[in-house]
């Protein structure tokens, strides 16, 4: 199983405030990679700092996502792509490309991901929030850490 997982946290819409990225070759986890991503503006919906406890002032100094994309792509590009709730993610990717003018298609990932909301859907489970699944799976999680979102999620895909 080669493949990477995503997670990103958000501070208004589709605007990333923090991306976790764990790379899977061979069903072993190789890589991980995090960061905080100054938003548009530094902008922040109140519910979104309630919901990942990231604020402002934290990504005040960060990188932007065009700054950070470089790495982003280079753990993504050609890669089995997943995420809990892919589609959430993949909008989030997407959308931020698109805002900078980088071709997502650049990417060759495809246009859906693989979802661990949908593989645990199909096997009955229910609830299947990432902390629901991850209980049932008994993974360790630091729910809306985005690199503790992403490992959860390579977990997950790897007992699929």
């Amino acid at each position: 199983m080669t493949f990477t997982a995503i997670d990103f946290e958000t501070a208004t819409g589709y605007h990333p405030c923090s991306v976790g990225i764990v790379t899977v070759e061979n069903g072993v986890i190789v890589d991980e990679f995090v960061t905080l991503i100054k938003p548009p503006n530094n902008e922040y919906n109140p519910y979104t700092i309630r919901v990942h406890g990231i604020y402002p002032s934290d990504t005040l100094n960060a990188k932007t996502f065009l700054e950070v994309f470089p790495e982003i792509q280079k753990r993504l590009q050609n890669r089995v792509v997943v995420a809990h709730n892919e589609s959430f993610d993949r909008n989030v990717l997407s959308k931020s490309m698109d805002l900078y003018g980088l071709k997502y298609e650049d990417l060759n990932i495809g246009s859906r991901w693989e979802c661990t909301v949908k593989i645990y859907k199909s096997k009955g489970l229910k609830p299947t929030t990432l902390s629901d699944c991850c209980r049932a799976m008994k993974i360790q999680l630091n729910h809306h850490e985005a690199l503790s979102d992403a490992r959860a999620c390579a977990k997950l895909y790897l007992l699929k």
